[in-house]
């Protein structure tokens, strides 16, 4: 089983960067990762979007040119560089993995497995 730990979570002010990580139990192979974000009554919306095999990257609108989702060297860490934070970005991030995809990646219904996730809250 894939098991994933979210950290970095903090308070920051508006305008400002940070960054998650994602640790993986094991080398994320040629899986699919993603970085999720769920605010309190909303639904779960699909950010960013990593093929681990070929460190391919897929963004949402929303976040292009603000957030950059990345791997290491081992692929054993997965990141997620926020920048010019807002304060519409305050929710609860999760990483996640999928060993195949269908329609879209940005679907939360193709991950089988999923972070605790970390709160991350952006101050006017």
């Amino acid at each position: 089983q894939v098991q994933l730990v979210e950290s970095g979570g903090t308070s920051v002010q508006a305008g400002g960067s940070l960054r998650l990580s994602c640790a993986v139990s094991n080398n994320i192979g040629d899986f699919y990762m993603a970085w999720f974000r769920q605010a309190p009554g909303k639904d779960r919306e699909g950010l960013a979007i990593l093929y681990s095999k070929t460190a391919m990257t897929t963004y949402h609108d929303s976040v292009k040119g603000r957030f950059t989702i990345s791997q290491d060297d081992a692929k054993i860490t997965l990141f997620l560089q926020m920048t010019d934070l807002k304060p519409e970005d305050t929710a609860v991030y999760y990483c996640a993995a999928a060993p195949q995809i269908r329609f879209s990646p940005f679907l939360a219904g193709n991950y089988p497995f999923w972070g605790q996730g970390t709160q991350v809250t952006v101050s006017s």
